[in-house]
């Protein structure tokens, strides 16, 4: 009885948590799960590949964008399940650390779902299917290692297979061929001996009223903005010269959100704390002309 007792009183505070929650059992909660991988499986399956389909993303504000980079397609879309959620932050980590792979990511984590709904039916415990499946990583780990081929960064031919591999199922063959001599040559410009890769050093610049045929890469710096001010100088002598690798603009952030606000004081809070932001980043600038 007391047993009984406490039970239902834990069941009970679980309700006043959250009394709007969806109280599933352990079954039910692993089909949802795998309805969720299944899901964004469905979504990205038809993207794999040179014949992969675009998909049209409707923002917002009525503003449309084809693509078929799952990258792309796993940041705009909206998902709500947590289980999907998380897989959609494997497979764009992915992308972050390697540059590509966002689809085959879901995708695998689809089929390994699928397989796992199978046994699951036949009545194994969840447990066991996630030992079978982290001896398995372990296998394929062995077996590319076996197989992988140290190739040195110097290889330019070889980098424009890579590259070519990748951007060949993103964008149209004419294109991607000529982005992909873009990309080489640009990361072989910026790549220091000894350090590490800092991507930060390419810069891609829309230009507007130009075809993206007329892409071409400038080892150098682009000046494509005029004055900032009408009463700004048009010509200057003797003066500093400032290389700066950060941004004077507002950002976004990087997670969806939002600023609620009730009356116009509050949002004259808000407007003056995101103009300190870039004031003080002014401020440094011109901090640093003064030390001289």
């Amino acid at each position: 009885l007391g047993r009984a007792t406490r039970r239902a009183a834990a069941m009970s505070a679980v309700e006043i948590v959250n009394p709007k929650a969806d109280l599933v059992r352990h079954a039910d909660a692993t089909m949802m799960n795998i309805n969720a991988a299944r899901g964004l499986y469905d979504v990205l399956k038809t993207n794999l590949g040179p014949k992969g389909t675009l998909k049209m993303l409707v923002g917002g504000a009525g503003d449309l964008k084809l693509t078929k980079d799952g990258n792309t397609l796993l940041h705009e879309m909206m998902i709500q399940h947590p289980t999907a959620a998380l897989i959609a932050r494997i497979a764009t980590a992915q992308d972050d650390v390697a540059g590509d792979g966002t689809t085959s990511n879901v995708l695998i984590i689809g089929d390994l779902m699928k397989q796992a709904e199978r046994y699951l039916a036949d009545g194994l415990h969840p447990r066991l299917i996630c030992e079978g499946i982290q001896a398995a990583k372990g296998r394929v780990l062995e077996f590319l290692d076996k197989v992988k081929t140290d190739v040195p960064v110097g290889d330019r031919e070889f980098l424009i297979k890579v590259a070519s591999s990748s951007l060949r199922t993103k964008l149209h063959p004419e294109l991607a061929d000529l982005v992909t001599e873009i990309v080489v040559d640009a990361v072989r410009c910026v790549k220091r001996p000894d350090e590490p890769l800092d991507l930060h050093m390419v810069e891609i610049m829309a230009m507007q009223h130009r075809h993206a045929a007329e892409s071409r890469l400038v080892k150098g710096l682009v000046m494509d903005h005029g004055g900032r001010h009408p009463d700004m100088k048009k010509a200057l002598s003797n003066c500093f010269v400032l290389t700066c690798n950060a941004t004077l603009e507002y950002e976004k952030s990087e997670v969806n959100s939002a600023f609620m606000y009730s009356n116009a004081e509050q949002r004259e809070k808000m407007l003056a704390a995101e103009r300190k932001w870039v004031d003080d980043r002014v401020q440094l600038i011109l901090n640093v002309h003064t030390a001289f």
